[in-house]
């Protein structure tokens, strides 16, 4: 795989700066059932990094601190970590929203019969990938089987409660297949929950547009296929000055399953850790006391994917398009 870090550089993209930090998002390793076109993590199987013991009971203190309302549970599939439901019961317990980025087919994975009763019964809310509601589109993106696997395992969460109350969220995930933006997030939820309704009898509470990022596994994609500076060419094109104020770094601390800081997780792919004066990667113990506030925010072009068209974050669109 093609590293195409160096390709976003130099960067002309506004400086910008943090507001206060509420969500910590956590990577819990690259290990991975799926292997996805589109991953800009470039997670798999094969993939051995999973966070240690030792930097879990660190993340455990911070939650303890109280400073952070969301935590934001990615990887990778972040339950195949071992201590992935004792994560979610701390965070649980000491009053915190627990987020789960879910393949939806993990639920069906070894020693995970039960995973979907444990999210409900924790009320974790679930963002779940499902790039199209069409069978072709998605195993085309994600492996063959996982349409059928993923429609299964949204109708165990709705047997739930999931998707139809206030306790029990599931949001849906699309992303495009190729190098386009993304199609108006609100038109586009309404066509996957009529055709999710009609087909399958399947409820969901939110469709999260996202912009695929020119890094990783998408990124080296682009390079091969002679698309890479087109492309970003087409995000810096549709840049939207007004979602600078609601990108996620402003308020989110990414962390690595090393335990280091970053302002996203793209940058957290691109190894572009916190700006520190003294240019060493700040350690997610930094945090039960450092709240971030005003900090710089590290930049390069793949930050127009946040800012085109009608933006981009873990939580969809910014504004509409």
């Amino acid at each position: 795989m093609r590293d195409t870090k160096a390709l976003l550089f130099p960067s002309d993209f506004p400086q910008i700066h943090r507001h206060s930090s509420d969500t910590l998002q956590v990577n819990l390793g690259y290990r991975c059932n799926q292997s996805c076109v589109h991953c800009h993590v470039n997670a798999g199987p094969n993939r051995t990094e999973m966070m240690t013991d030792e930097t879990m009971a660190i993340l455990f203190k911070v939650i303890s601190s109280g400073r952070f309302k969301l935590l934001d549970l990615t990887g990778g599939a972040p339950e195949l970590h071992s201590q992935f439901r004792a994560l979610v019961r701390h965070a649980r317990k000491v009053g915190m929203t627990v987020r789960d980025r879910c393949n939806l087919t993990v639920l069906f994975e070894p020693e995970e019969e039960d995973l979907a009763e444990f999210l409900a019964e924790h009320q974790v809310e679930v963002v779940a990938s499902l790039p199209c509601y069409s069978e072709l589109n998605v195993d085309l993106q994600r492996g063959k089987g996982v349409f059928s696997k993923s429609i299964a395992a949204l109708k165990r969460l709705n047997s739930l409660g999931y998707g139809s109350n206030d306790a029990h969220q599931l949001h849906l995930v699309y992303n495009p297949i190729g190098a386009e933006l993304p199609p108006p997030q609100a038109a586009l939820e309404l066509e996957y929950k009529t055709q999710l309704s009609d087909r399958f009898s399947i409820e969901f509470n939110q469709l999260f547009v996202i912009t695929n990022m020119p890094i990783k596994r998408f990124g080296s994609t682009l390079a091969a296929k002679g698309n890479f500076h087109s492309y970003v060419d087409t995000l810096k094109a549709a840049y939207q000055s007004d979602n600078i104020n609601n990108v996620m770094c402003r308020d989110t601390v990414s962390v690595d399953w090393q335990g280091y800081l970053y302002d996203c997780d793209f940058n957290q792919m691109l190894e572009m850790p916190l700006k520190n004066s003294d240019h060493s990667k700040k350690h997610l113990a930094t945090l039960i006391e450092d709240t971030l506030d005003n900090a710089e925010i590290m930049v390069a072009q793949h930050c127009y994917g946040c800012t085109a068209g009608q933006g981009s974050s873990c939580s969809g669109a910014l504004s509409e398009d």
